[in-house]
């Protein structure tokens, strides 16, 4: 068995404790869901947040969703000039026996621009 990670985001509809706890429970569920994630098999989440969100920590949605064992964490995103706002993303790690290219990773409500960008930006070959 392997440790594999699903990558998730989202963008919140504004910057209030609702908002960002809605947007995250919605997007962690679709992760979960489409990777049929047993509970059991996560090793830990991460959470992050770009600069504009700060009314509620996002980890506190899996908290009320009952992930109450497993090691959680929030961060802030790098504030990159020009990059999405109102932006949460999430990283779920996770053992199983899939391999790397059957992860299905998730953005939604916009958060699909994201993936529209160039793979290998400011990336060496």
């Amino acid at each position: 068995m392997l440790c594999r990670g699903i990558r998730g985001a989202t963008l919140a509809a504004g910057n209030t404790r609702e908002e960002i706890l809605s947007a995250t429970q919605e997007l962690l569920r679709k992760m979960l869901s489409a990777n049929y994630v047993d509970k059991q098999s996560v090793a830990c989440m991460f959470f992050s947040t770009t600069a504009d969100l700060n009314a509620e920590f996002p980890a506190l949605a899996a908290r009320q969703m009952g992930w109450t064992d497993t090691a959680l964490m929030c961060l802030q995103e790098i504030p990159v000039p020009g990059s999405l706002g109102r932006c949460i993303r999430i990283m779920v790690l996770f053992n199983t026996e899939k391999r790397a290219e059957d992860i299905r990773h998730v953005y939604i409500n916009g958060a699909e621009a994201l993936r529209a960008q160039p793979q290998n930006q400011g990336m060496l070959p």
